[in-house]
């Protein structure tokens, strides 16, 4: 079997490899796809064995592998020990099982277990459990290791991120990185924090510093890309998802943004026009309980499940009256306010249908094809096209931006009509436009 590391950590030797050694193998098995299944071939071939010193390498293996269950499993069977209990412990965190993790993290001890990584690891397990007064009570122990440990400084950064306290947990990542330059796991964090506080530049940096080590870092990475496309850097966000993709080749993310990045290579970018649409976004997105209505009105557009003005000039007002205690004084109502603003029913669907169709994608072009086809294509009934001719409509494009409701309030149009189109629309892939 083909090793997975050049350190050659074996984990299923003779005498099983330390904590340390552990914890690179488990880092050197997840920094590429190809090391992870040469890992997971090599623990296939040791699940048969039996007895407590093969448990606990296997239960260890599965713990990397993140087959936690099975992991669980195997170590209750190992002969008890340090490594037994502090991998059991963290296999049931990872299960959500907090309270027998915590009783196993705490049974280590009595193996020779450091009491730090011990009080840090139920730390953890706290906070896991949404526990920040345990945790922060446990971290108190061991507040002696102040301006000693990086780790400590680490979790109390984490807690106090939990809390919400954001300064100082920046303040603990890098006094974490003081004592500990190499603290990936506190540079990732204080790069995450940089990176929501908005100083994308120094995000960069920490990102920078984590990537240009090994093994790959694939969050960091993928972040980095981000950061990099939000500047039009297209290019460097490139070598960043290449990167991961060299050693993750079917990363979905990786796989979908790398998609994204060329696609913004291509792309032309309007200020102006994207700035126009910005602005006619924010009026549409104006929330009907902001026009002073009467009551009734308001309740019938309620239950209409209309609450934007968008959704208000998605509608005709045809189709408003056929809604049951919707009547023509509410109609004056709505008409009166839009008309102030410059604005009218049905708006929305008349500028989707005038559309040009150099403004549209291939798809939508195609689409334009077929919805601008006469209605006598569908060869309905008489008594459905004369219904249909009331509301003028002409075209297949015409007839499914109706909805259901809005046909049946036409006079003569019944349910056996509604059916029919439904079915004649249906086989062309298409349907009646729906207002939820």
């Amino acid at each position: 079997m083909e090793q997975i590391t050049e350190q050659q950590i074996n984990l299923f030797a003779d005498e099983l490899p330390s904590m340390d050694k552990i914890n690179k193998l488990s880092e050197v098995v997840h920094s590429s796809e190809r090391n992870r299944i040469n890992f997971a071939q090599q623990l296939e071939q040791q699940l048969a064995k039996t007895g407590q010193k093969a448990d606990l390498a296997t239960g260890i293996g599965l713990y990397i592998l993140g087959e936690n269950k099975q992991a669980v499993e195997k170590l209750q069977k190992a002969e008890d020990c340090q490594a037994k209990f502090i991998y059991l412990a963290r296999a049931l965190r990872r299960l959500g099982r907090y309270d027998e993790a915590v009783k196993n993290f705490q049974k280590s001890l009595s193996y020779g277990a450091d009491s730090l990584t011990i009080t840090l690891e139920k730390v953890t397990t706290f906070r896991c459990a949404s526990d920040l007064e345990s945790a922060e009570k446990e971290l108190k122990t061991c507040a002696n290791f102040e301006n000693v440990s990086a780790e400590y400084h680490y979790q109390l950064g984490l807690l106090t991120e939990e809390q919400g306290l954001y300064y100082r947990a920046v303040e603990n990542y890098k006094k974490a990185l003081e004592l500990s330059p190499a603290h990936q796991k506190a540079l990732f964090r204080l790069a995450y924090r940089c990176d929501l506080s908005g100083d994308e530049e120094a995000a960069i940096d920490y990102y920078k510093q984590i990537v240009s080590t090994a093994p790959v870092y694939v969050n960091a990475l993928m972040n980095l890309a981000v950061l990099y496309e939000d500047k039009s850097e297209y290019d460097k966000a490139s070598v960043c998802v290449n990167k991961v993709l060299e050693y993750h080749p079917n990363h979905q993310r990786a796989i979908m943004f790398k998609k994204d990045i060329d696609s913004s290579r291509t792309m032309f970018y309007d200020e102006e026009k994207e700035k126009r649409k910005d602005r006619k976004a924010q009026i549409l997105e104006t929330p009907i309980s902001d026009f002073e209505l009467s009551v009734r009105s308001r309740n019938c557009l309620r239950k209409m499940n209309i609450r934007t003005l968008e959704d208000l000039l998605n509608i005709t007002e045809a189709e408003l009256l056929s809604y049951k205690n919707f009547g023509e004084t509410s109609l004056r109502e709505i008409k009166a306010i839009l008309d102030l603003k410059g604005l009218h029913l049905g708006m929305v669907l008349e500028e989707k249908q005038f559309t040009p169709p150099d403004a549209l994608t291939h798809d939508e072009q195609t689409d334009e094809g077929l919805l601008s086809k006469p209605l006598d294509d569908l060869q309905l009934s008489v008594r459905s096209k004369r219904a249909l001719q009331l509301l003028s409509v002409r075209t297949i494009g015409d007839l499914v931006r109706k909805t259901e409701a809005e046909l049946l309030g036409c006079k003569n149009f019944g349910v056996t009509s509604l059916n029919e189109i439904n079915k004649a629309i249906g086989a062309l892939g298409l349907s009646l436009r729906r207002l939820d």
